[in-house]
């Protein structure tokens, strides 16, 4: 491998940059990989190719060891670049026309190789366009805030899918787990879109009303100001997609919401199993709405000791309900 031309290593990376889209398992983008660590690389292999733009999009994958993988893979090529731009001596580099322009365009295709990050994070330019270094991207933050967060504020692409509808729940997604959030854009739209191909696939890779409303209703729950759990545990991992998509309603609750109607049910039994007043039921009373004589009614002390006791009535027939003194 250790010949690869520029041709061989562009359809590596086109074959790369197609999984990762395509949701592909971690141990297919690790297979597609592995054969690049032999590859020794040079500048000009890397900018023909373009290889070092799709592998360094793994580097935010988020499968850790694609991640760690793609990252060694990058600072192999660093290393490659630099010691065989460092051959031909300090004078002959010195002497460029351009100080610094052979490596702007560097093994991510956005900054230099030669320093950790891309030279520090700043913004690069090569021939008037503006270039934004590895770390620049990583870090990109949201310009809104948080509450205010959606995938157009952040100014993220979600037609990832070549399909309106699963486009559009993407979108959905992202803004239910960019709500409140404070994660990088990037971070966040390859959870969103984890999480839809999850739901498509569990609802047989078919656009149904079922998976439609499934996805609103896990929108619905992460976009509920007290479900911070819920959208952590979604972005950091610790609730896979495919156990998100096929949690119920119950599960998806915030431990505010559960503790809420655990109380609730408590009342509503403790009401149940008390033992309710017998109502009489009147034949001379009349009621007002629906003219009949068939009145239930209960008597209770509302106010002072000698004053008259409060009679409250109800018509066994329509429902109408009053009181007097």
């Amino acid at each position: 491998m250790a010949a690869m031309d520029a041709r061989q290593l562009s359809d590596a990376g086109k074959q790369i940059v197609k999984a990762a889209e395509g949701g592909d398992p971690a141990s297919t983008l690790l297979q597609l990989l592995q054969p690049l660590q032999k590859f020794t690389a040079t500048e000009d292999l890397l900018r023909q190719s373009k290889i070092g733009i799709a592998v360094n999009k793994l580097r935010q994958n988020k499968d850790t060891k694609v991640a760690q993988a793609a990252s060694q893979l990058i600072n192999k090529w660093k290393t490659d670049v630099k010691g065989s731009s460092g051959k031909g001596g300090g004078k002959a580099a010195s002497s460029s026309p351009a100080p610094g322009a052979a490596h702007q365009k560097g093994v991510n295709g956005t900054a230099s190789p030669m320093a950790p990050g891309g030279g520090g994070g700043g913004v690069k330019t090569e021939g008037g366009v503006k270039k934004e270094s590895v770390t620049a991207a990583a870090q990109r933050k949201s310009t809104v805030a948080p509450e205010k967060r959606t995938f157009t504020t952040d100014e993220v692409n979600t037609k990832v899918t070549h399909d309106p509808a699963r486009d559009s729940c993407v979108g959905l997604m992202y803004n239910g787990l960019a709500y409140l959030s404070t994660a990088s854009p990037d971070s966040i739209l390859p959870v969103a879109r984890q999480v839809e191909i999850a739901c498509f696939e569990v609802h047989g890779g078919l656009v149904t009303a079922d998976y439609k409303s499934k996805m609103r209703s896990l929108f619905q729950n992460l976009k509920m100001k007290g479900n911070t759990a819920l959208r952590k545990g979604v972005l950091d991992g610790e609730i896979e997609p495919k156990r998100f998509v096929t949690m119920s309603s119950e599960d998806l609750k915030s431990a505010e919401k559960k503790a809420q109607d655990e109380q609730l049910e408590k009342e509503n039994m403790k009401q149940s199993m008390t033992a309710q007043e017998e109502k009489a039921i009147s034949t001379t009373m009349t009621c007002g709405r629906c003219k009949q004589s068939r009145v239930a009614y209960t008597q209770a002390q509302t106010r002072a000791a000698d004053e008259p006791m409060t009679t409250f009535c109800e018509c066994t027939n329509c429902g109408n309900r009053w009181k007097f003194s």
